[in-house]
């Protein structure tokens, strides 16, 4: 199966609205006892969240995975830091891109694949305001020859 494909869990909508993504990777992600459950119910969410590069590894911040109803005591803090799994070149490549100003490790989206939760982070660069008017010009434009071509298409 491709990176990116499985069933997808949750997915960051303005990650696209707000930075161009050049690369995405697909990263394994440490979790805790009841975690998975929660992931699994689809209870997870990545509006805010950001990666960064820590003392060689590479850690997501802001990934909101809500408590499990059944958890009791073993349930785990929502918003806590966690771990992704990469490969030690794609790690060091990630550094050498972040490095260089405006380029930014954004979460697009969490899914489940064999089992397994993953991660596809992209390495974005951020869209200035114009960029993001742009867009939105563009996406309008598209809904109206659509919308015209339908309208056509039942006469």
């Amino acid at each position: 199966m491709p990176k990116g494909e499985g069933k997808v869990v949750a997915q960051n909508k303005k990650a696209n609205h707000d930075y161009f993504i050049e690369e995405t990777f697909e990263a394994g992600i440490v979790l805790q006892g009841t975690e998975i459950k929660s992931i699994r119910a689809g209870r997870v969410n990545l509006k805010d969240s950001f990666a960064r590069i820590q003392k060689g590894e590479v850690f997501i911040y802001n990934m909101h995975i809500s408590t499990y109803e059944q958890g009791n005591r073993y349930n785990h803090d929502p918003l806590r830091e966690r771990k992704l799994l990469l490969h030690r070149k794609q790690i060091n490549k990630l550094i050498g891109e972040t490095k260089e100003a405006g380029y930014a490790l954004v979460p697009l989206k969490m899914y489940l694949k064999d089992g397994y939760a993953k991660v596809l982070i992209g390495l974005g660069k951020g869209k200035k305001k114009y960029d993001k008017r742009e867009d939105l010009k563009k996406k309008e434009a598209k809904r109206e020859i659509e919308k015209a071509f339908k309208a056509r298409q039942q006469m």
